[in-house]
């Protein structure tokens, strides 16, 4: 079973720096809440900050490991 703790493991290895808090949302391993906030985000689209943390996720998504992310991403104010 996924648990948080990799999924931030893995998005911070993406993201030198970025703060990163997960919520299983569902309890079973597979649905997940993500806020990500990084510096690397300054000056990106929503959407281009978004690939940038499904970038290292890709290979849990393409397996159904990770069934469903709702991600929140932004730059620090």
């Amino acid at each position: 079973m996924l648990t948080p703790a990799e999924l931030e493991r893995r998005i911070v290895a993406a993201l030198p720096g970025a703060t990163v808090t997960i919520r299983d949302t569902t309890g079973t391993g597979d649905h997940f809440e993500a806020h990500v906030i990084s510096s690397a985000f300054a000056g990106k689209t929503r959407v281009q900050q978004h690939q940038m943390v499904y970038g290292p996720l890709r290979d849990l998504l393409a397996t159904g490991t990770l069934h469903a992310l709702a991600l929140t991403t932004g730059a620090p104010e």
